[in-house]
């Protein structure tokens, strides 16, 4: 179970926002690079990163942050001896021009949220293009995919739109529950076990964790295909560490491993 830090970028600064609202935007830091240092030294194996006004708008708008990001964790990894460890980004990405120059930037994976809902063969593209570095971000509210920066709720089911999108090559499904993000109120964990069930590639669960139970309750269900879990606000205010929520996953994902060899 990976616990994947957000950053999410606005105007260039670090931002956290409740339920996708801009004007409910919180700064945390004005320097991305930094921010993406910090939680290296915490251990983290992977870095979440959403261009949110590029969301809005459709077209990248903090590239400048994303590089200052992808330079403090090559520099990491020089420093340490150690391999870079994979970046996403998502928001705003619509063309299959941006997604190569971002991946030949540095970037791991690359998100498409909106662009695949509204243009499937999009999508198709991007997937047999770039193949094992695309994931699909579905974002919903009562189950209905939402996009546009979470500003319009279409007729999608989540589960029907996860299944096409499999089909169609992506790597893994974000899925994020938009009335808990940012809110701190526990996983929708019904609604992710059941979507990560309707799967044969991983997901990777998104909104409202709060603290180690939550992440002990996913641990729990990941063998239900559940690969890890982004975590925003609560690695930013303190009611989860980082560092010692990862060790205690790995140890659960140990216990577990562990129960199968002795399972007769």
């Amino acid at each position: 179970m990976l616990l994947i830090p957000a950053i999410d970028l606005k105007d260039g600064h670090c931002v956290r926002l409740k339920q996708g609202d801009m004007d409910q935007a919180t700064v945390f830091s004005e320097d991305p690079g930094a921010m993406a240092l910090h939680w290296l030294q915490q251990g983290a194996r992977r870095l979440h990163l959403v261009d949110l006004n590029g969301a809005f708008a459709g077209r990248p708008k903090n590239e400048a942050a994303v590089k200052a990001i992808i330079k403090a964790v090559r520099d990491y990894a020089a420093a340490n001896g150690i391999d870079e460890i994979p970046v996403q980004l998502g928001g705003g990405i619509r063309d299959l021009d941006t997604i190569e120059r971002y991946l030949d930037g540095g970037l791991s994976y690359i998100i498409i949220g909106t662009a695949a809902v509204k243009n499937p063969g999009f999508l198709q593209d991007a997937c047999s293009a770039f193949p094992g570095q695309i994931i699909v971000g579905l974002d919903a509210r009562d189950g209905k995919v939402a996009t546009d920066g979470w500003s319009k709720l279409t007729g999608h089911e989540v589960i029907d739109l996860a299944k096409k999108f499999e089909d169609y090559g992506c790597e893994a499904i974000v899925y994020t529950d938009i009335g808990r993000d940012g809110m701190m109120g526990g996983i929708n964990m019904e609604a992710t076990v059941r979507l990560a069930q309707s799967m044969t590639i991983p997901v990777i669960a998104s909104g409202g964790v709060h603290n180690i139970t939550d992440v002990e309750a996913l641990c729990a269900v990941q063998s239900e295909g559940i690969e890890g879990v982004i975590c925003g606000r609560s690695i930013y205010e303190g009611t989860l560490d980082l560092r010692l929520a990862q060790e205690r996953a790995d140890q659960l994902d140990a216990d577990y491993q562990q129960s199968i060899i002795d399972t007769p």
